[in-house]
């Protein structure tokens, strides 16, 4: 597959979406233990939905390809939604679906790409997400990117009988530091 390096990190790179990956995000959105993070979960999505789905992505221009810098190989992706303009303000979503890259670090530095973006090419000045408050990795993720928890949704995601808590975080553009980017226009 062919990967562009749009943010550049010391493990991953962030590149526009190869529409030739839907394969691959096929297998891995209807893989239970990657999807329960994502509220695609109660879904069966098969190749041609999949397809459709990341070409809209792709159109987006906001939605990023996590590509691991050594190997070239995509691991996940994330971006935003819902994009607001004019009150410079949008959401945050991640995943990566390739468990072999889960617990390394990968997250928490495509995340860091991903606001670096934001906040310093989109100028957005607030850039929230909401989590599953069972997603504990995910949270402790985000709390050292500098995202603080500012709400929650109390028992709103309903899993087996038991039901869980959708947390909201946010993160203000004055709050991020170590943009890799800011960093190259100094240069």
């Amino acid at each position: 597959m062919k990967y562009f390096k749009k943010v550049v990190g010391t493990k991953c790179y962030l590149s526009p979406i190869n529409l030739q990956d839907f394969e691959k995000y096929t297998e891995w959105v209807n893989d239970i233990e990657v999807s329960k993070h994502l509220s695609l979960l109660p879904l069966i999505i098969n190749l041609e939905s999949e397809k459709e789905a990341l070409e809209k992505l792709a159109k987006s221009n906001s939605t990023f390809a996590i590509i691991d810098l050594q190997k070239d190989e995509l691991i996940g992706n994330c971006g935003f939604i819902d994009i607001n303009k004019i009150d410079r303000v949008a959401e945050f979503g991640i995943f990566i679906g390739n468990k072999d890259y889960w617990n390394k670090g990968y997250g928490e530095e495509a995340t860091r790409l991903t606001l670096d973006y934001g906040f310093n090419i989109l100028n957005l000045t607030n850039i929230m997400l909401k989590v599953f408050s069972y997603n504990k990795r995910g949270i402790k993720c985000y709390e050292k990117c500098g995202f603080k928890e500012f709400g929650k949704r109390r028992k709103a995601k309903l899993i087996g009988g038991t039901a869980y808590d959708v947390i909201h975080m946010d993160i203000l553009n004055n709050e991020f530091s170590n943009s890799v980017l800011k960093k190259s226009f100094e240069e």
